[in-house]
């Protein structure tokens, strides 16, 4: 369980600060305009996306002595950290030659991103058949993302005081924790890659693979579930800090240290969802952690700015309601992947690879073209960025019109309320526990 939770780490550390801080960082210490922000962003994200069918199936297919999995795993671990170093530095030259920049490191971070990821998370399907280890395994997985993105949370807060320099400072850091984390869980995990599943090889091509996953109705549940609660964790990642400097005016030298509440939530709900998932089932735990996310996103779309120089008094409330959104958000990093290896087990051939790789291809392609949505309706409502990379920490305060910073409440709390919401009217007649084996099969 120690191993298999490291083997997320890195690519959990590397998720939570370009969610929480790649955009500021591009609008701020980059000097890039809002529109220019999201659109490299898209870029990340639809390669990333693109990648995941040709390293799913490669991995498949893949032969070695410690399985298809981990070979990748332990490829990619140096590129994974050296990139994520890389990606936070800001080049001399003009907006145009930044850009192109960007452009090609969030190209090299998302291949080595991917090649770690995606054969790590069909890896834990493949380890054991019991449902309990499943789940177990996946809130091992997610405890050390989570504890990972509040160690690089951490380090953002210290380090997040000299702008640009800062953000070089933090990437260097968590790149080189992201390398060693990948390596440990390749050691711990190689004695039970070995005795893993093994894929049935799969030869069909990438549209009779997309037909086969979208036939199996199971998949599509999960698919559907996954693509809208993910979805409304990123956008309220991206924008996070943002609402919290621009419109409830904490101050930019602790709004880094008001995000880590978030993720010690997160890591307490992940405990509690996964207990309460063997006690009445995932989909009823799914329904208890999505009422308590969706009241935290209403409640944060509301909340009131603060007065100037808030003393610890006044940012209870607001630590409050980051701690109640973490605990409800904990749901999406758990339920959906422990639901996922039911699908797979109606799949006569069970290729775990294949059905993880379009599982996230999908999530990561929608994700992609909204964040250039995002981006552009900032730049629409009239947002101001950072004039020549002007930064002060992670986020410096500008005075935003009143169209932008409703646009900014309304994707902290109307949107990702609603995406929750549709999520749990698609696992409408889901066959909770093991009862889904049987209803597939017939």
């Amino acid at each position: 369980m120690l191993a298999y939770g490291m083997g997320d780490a890195g690519t959990g550390l590397a998720a939570t600060q370009l969610g929480f801080y790649l955009f500021p960082f591009f609008i701020c210490a980059a000097g890039l305009p809002a529109f220019i922000a999201g659109s490299l962003l898209t870029v990340s994200k639809v390669w990333d996306a693109l990648n995941d069918p040709l390293i799913g199936w490669l991995s498949d297919h893949t032969r070695s002595r410690w399985g298809p999995r981990l070979p990748w795993i332990l490829t990619a671990a140096l590129p994974l950290g050296i990139s994520l170093a890389a990606m936070w530095w800001v080049p001399p030259g003009n907006t145009v030659q930044r850009t192109i920049y960007y452009a090609v490191m969030a190209v090299l971070l998302m291949t080595a991103y991917t090649s770690v990821n995606l054969p790590y998370a069909a890896l834990g399907t493949e380890l054991t058949p019991d449902t309990a280890i499943r789940t177990r395994l996946n809130a091992a997985r997610f405890s050390g993302s989570i504890l990972a993105g509040l160690s690089g949370l951490i380090v953002a807060s210290v380090v997040l005081t000299d702008g640009g320099g800062g953000y070089l400072a933090m990437g260097r850091i968590t790149g080189s924790i992201a390398a060693i984390t990948t390596l440990l869980c390749c050691w711990g995990l190689a004695p039970y890659a070995k005795r893993a599943q093994r894929p049935v090889p799969n030869k069909e091509a990438p549209l009779q693979q997309l037909k086969r996953v979208l036939a199996n109705p199971r998949f599509r549940q999960v698919l559907g579930l996954y693509l809208l609660l993910w979805f409304g964790l990123q956008l309220m990642q991206v924008v996070a800090l943002i609402w919290l400097v621009q419109v409830v005016h904490v101050p930019a030298n602790i709004s880094t240290w008001i995000l880590l509440p978030f993720q010690i939530a997160a890591l307490l709900g992940l405990q509690l969802w996964s207990n309460l998932c063997n006690r009445i089932g995932r989909v009823a735990t799914l329904r208890w952690g999505a009422g308590l996310w969706i009241s935290a996103c209403l409640l944060s779309m509301l909340f009131p700015p603060l007065a100037a120089d808030p003393s610890l008094v006044q940012l209870l409330p607001l630590v409050g309601l980051i701690a109640l959104v973490g605990v409800g958000a904990a749901t999406a990093y758990l339920i959906p992947w422990s639901l996922l290896p039911d699908a797979i087990d109606a799949d006569p051939s069970k290729p775990a690879g294949l059905y993880t790789a379009w599982m996230v291809f999908g999530q990561k392609l929608i994700i992609g073209f909204t964040m250039s949505v995002f981006g552009s309706l900032l730049s629409l409502t009239g947002y101001m960025s950072a004039k020549g990379g002007d930064c002060s920490g992670a986020l410096s305060f500008i005075e935003q019109p009143d169209s932008a910073l409703l646009a900014i409440r309304l994707c902290m709390g109307l949107i990702p309320a609603i995406l929750v919401l549709l999520g749990l009217m698609v696992m409408r007649g889901w066959p909770d526990r093991r009862a889904h084996l049987q209803k597939a099969a017939g």
